[in-house]
This record gives C-alpha cells, structure tokens and sequence, in this order.
C-alpha cells in the first residue's frame, strides 16, 4: 500500500475484491475510513494531501495487489497555463454563468445527471440512482463543500460540480453536464473553472480524483499540466507514461 497511515484513525477494507470500473477483467480493493470527529476539516485536508479521496462521509484510497494503475492526480495552480485547446474551451464557454447552490440536490440537477449517466455510463451502477441516491452523493458530506451549477445566459443548467474545500485547494468530488454539448467540452471548462477559481483564493492545487494508467475515460486529466501524482514518497510530477502500471488481465 502506498498511502500514508495516520495515527487514531481507523482504517479497514472497504469490501472483499470487486470489479474494477476503470480496467475491464481485474478487481479492485480500497482501503477506507470514516471522516468523524470534531476534527474532521483537517483530517480531510491530511488524508486529501495523502492520496485519499472522499466519497459520501467516507476518505479511500486503492489498495489493489500487484497493479498501481490509480494515481491520485492534482494541478499546480500556479504552473498552469492553458493549452490552445483549453483557452479555445474557455472562449466557446465565456457567457457561462457559475452559480454556487445553498448545499442541496435538486430535480433539475438530477435530471441532468440521470441523462449523463445513461449517455456515458449506461453500464456503471451510477446509472441505476434514483433521486434519493443523488441526494446522498451530494448531500452526505461533513465537510466544506460546494455545490456548483454551471448555466447559460438564459438559465438553462448546463452542467454541476461538487467541489470540496481544502486548506491545500479545490478537490472536484463528482461532475457532469449536458451530453448533448459535447462540442462546448463542459468537462475540461469545469475543470479551467476550478484552477482560476483555486487561483483567485490563493490555493495551490486542484485535486482531480484519480488518474488511472490504460483508462481512456481518464487521459483528459493528463492535459492539465503541471499535474503531480502521489507516490510512496511524496507527490511527484505526473505526465502520461511516467508510472502507474496495470497487469495483463
């Protein structure tokens, strides 16, 4: 295991061996703990500059035999410089209106999340929530987190983020948007978002989760250079190819 143990808190093995979701024919184990305690917004800030990521009330990390395909991967705020690409993204998008939302789910939001869903993970158990499920993806937290709404001039939702406040920066919990704007890259523009906004509040990083080597659905991440992933010793500049391996099924 690559992640950094800390003393008093508990962790354990979320469940035996599953499916992975990023590389079809291997398994996956993550190692959890609960985000508990008076306490709680810097044991979050620890486990988050540690390699965790948190779902739900809970922070994990991959503890998978013999593979190291998943990389906690975050921005250097301070680095970044747009590619021609991603300042096309931010043009396209510059009438784009973000919206901080009091902290709870909506219909209107589900709705658009139901509709990503089953046009990108049709196949995923995500697709199978219903409101309710939303709801506690969204809500069920005991951090400091944002639920952002990303809108048109004529108010029409185009896309959501939930982003975690850090003492080290932003971490984009979960997104997603209209898929029928595929053109407008709504994902990549969430993303620039979060590093100008990360920017404007003088944080250092953008967490984005994990990049995971051989994950197609995972390489956009890479474009958002300088990117650092954990390692065993410390976060470490990450460019494609650099590590991370997964095993022949």
């Amino acid at each position: 295991m690559k992640h950094t143990p800390f003393h008093a808190t508990q962790f354990y093995f979320a469940t035996a061996p599953l499916p992975c979701p990023y590389l079809p024919g291997r398994v996956e184990r993550r190692v959890v703990t609960e985000l508990l305690g008076r306490d709680v917004a810097a044991l979050h800030d620890a486990l988050s500059l540690a390699g965790y990521r948190r779902s739900h009330g809970i922070a994990y990390a991959p503890a998978c035999p013999d593979c190291t395909a998943c990389v906690a991967a975050r921005i250097v705020v301070d680095g970044f410089t747009p590619s021609r690409s991603q300042r096309r993204v931010w043009k396209i998008n510059a009438a784009v209106q973000a919206e901080e939302t009091h902290g709870n789910a909506t219909e209107e939001q589900f709705a658009l999340f139901a509709a990503y869903q089953n046009s990108r993970h049709a196949d995923g158990a995500m697709a199978r929530m219903d409101l309710l499920d939303y709801r506690a993806l969204v809500e069920d937290n005991p951090v400091d987190t944002a639920i952002m709404e990303f809108r048109d001039p004529d108010r029409s939702l185009l896309g959501t983020c939930v982003v975690d406040r850090l003492g080290s920066g932003l971490s984009a919990v979960y997104s997603f948007f209209d898929p029928a704007l595929a053109r407008r890259s709504l994902g990549t523009y969430m993303v620039l978002w979060m590093v100008e906004r990360a920017r404007a509040l003088g944080l250092p990083y953008v967490y984005l989760g994990f990049w995971v080597a051989g994950c197609a659905k995972m390489s956009y991440k890479a474009s958002f250079q300088p990117l650092e992933g954990y390692t065993p010793e410390g976060w470490r500049p990450l460019r494609p190819g650099d590590w991370g391996k997964a095993p022949a099924p």
